[in-house]
């Protein structure tokens, strides 16, 4: 019997562009948990929180942990309040409150309930074009397509350049690994998506129509002074970048995700086939166990004591979703895909002031997948040889999805 004694563990190193993360990060999220709740990466200069109660006590608590310096990590550890972009995610009340109050005027779940039958046309006329075949992608031939051409329309996008988004998008979001801060092909993609939006909203303004931002031309609100103010273009276009880039992206990446889990569970899939009526609780075990939405960056405006560790005021903190809807202290079996798993609260599309203004849109959107998909595809297998993962800070899933269908 050996008496050497057992080697210590390698120290834990969250490092959100490391290849790690690209790839799969969910068993150093468990080792941040357990061993780090309040990890410190001195290198890059950033704390992280991955347990469920400090994830969920963050998000709820905007006085201490500010969104105004940049959700992304390039923009937090520049240590400056974001000034040049009007977008809510980007703010705190009560500047937060009133622009929040002015675009929720035209994305009510009433309105987005009418969208039902135009969801599941585009959805429907995107599977019909795969019918026949024996091996599909379902994400870069389908998934990646659907939710932006819904996105677009509601917007007001013209059809020629309703997938413009997508693309941009993808440019914009992808990091090499090691690839710290954003690159000049990363900026050029932002940039212009928000100047064509910016260039749509004084074309809305002059010429308005029945959709979206034609809408937002034309609302107005009491400010803090009881003034009826409206949106500026400006603050239209950080609208339709945010929506637009929000819409394509999350729903993209939780249909592919759906597709692998399924796959790997198909007594899952079975559940799903013999009761349709389990595809909403499907829908929010999907975004548990793998939430596109990895982590949201804030700014600590105060010093924070937790768990024996002082995060300095002015410090970026990173809220690690994909942490903490695993977290065993919060979830009976965590790293189980169970669809009848009892509701409980959601994080996939944030929380607090900062919840997604189309999480019903998207909710929708991912029902009627499913439920097309499991019309369509009875039984399927995943070409696991063919998957591909985006490289992406804060956002996880495929850019391929190949399946075999019998």
């Amino acid at each position: 019997m050996s008496t050497e004694p057992a080697a210590e563990p390698a120290p834990i190193d969250f490092d959100p562009y490391s290849a790690t993360y690209f790839d799969d990060p969910y068993d150093l999220y468990r080792r941040l948990r357990d061993e780090e709740p309040v990890h410190h990466n001195a290198d890059i200069g950033f704390y992280a929180l991955s347990r469920w109660d400090d994830v969920v006590d963050a998000a709820r608590d905007w006085s201490t942990y500010s969104s105004a310096y940049g959700i992304e990590l390039d923009s937090l550890l520049a240590g400056e309040v974001i000034h040049d972009i009007d977008s809510l995610i980007m703010m705190d009340p009560p500047k937060h409150d009133r622009l929040r109050a002015l675009v929720s005027r035209v994305f009510t779940p009433r309105s987005i309930s009418g969208l039902e039958p135009m969801v599941r046309e585009v959805i429907v006329g995107y599977l019909d074009e795969l019918d026949g075949r024996d091996q599909v992608d379902l994400l870069s031939e389908f998934a990646a397509y659907f939710p932006v051409e819904i996105i677009s329309r509601m917007l007001g996008i013209p059809a020629e350049r309703r997938q413009d988004v997508r693309l941009w998008l993808d440019v914009a979001l992808h990091r090499e690994v090691g690839q710290r801060t954003f690159g000049e092909e990363n900026t050029a993609a932002m940039v212009a998506m928000g100047t064509y939006f910016y260039e749509l909203a004084v074309e809305k303004r002059a010429h308005p129509v029945d959709d979206m931002l034609s809408r937002l031309t034309q609302v107005e609100v009491e400010d803090d002074d009881g003034n009826l103010v409206g949106l500026s273009d400006v603050d239209i276009a950080g609208f339709g970048t945010l929506i637009g880039g929000a819409g394509a992206e999350t729903v993209t990446k939780l249909v592919g995700n759906a597709v692998v889990l399924f796959g790997r569970h198909p007594d899952q899939w079975q559940l799903v086939r013999d009761d349709p009526s389990l595809i909403p609780g499907a829908f929010e075990e999907l975004l548990r166990i793998l939430p596109p939405s990895q982590f949201q960056g804030r700014m600590t405006v105060r010093d924070v004591e937790l768990h024996g560790t002082t995060i300095p005021a002015r410090s970026p903190v990173l809220l690690l979703t994909g942490a903490a809807t695993r977290d065993e202290r919060a979830f009976t079996d965590p790293d189980r895909f169970d669809i009848t798993r009892p509701p409980a609260l959601s994080l996939g599309f944030g929380h607090g002031i900062h919840s997604c203004l189309g999480a019903a849109l998207a909710r929708m959107e991912g029902r009627i997948a499913v439920e097309e998909l499991a019309q369509r595809y009875p039984r399927y297998e995943v070409d696991t040889d063919g998957l591909r993962r985006v490289q992406m800070t804060n956002v996880a899933g495929y850019s391929n999805v190949p399946i075999r269908v019998g």
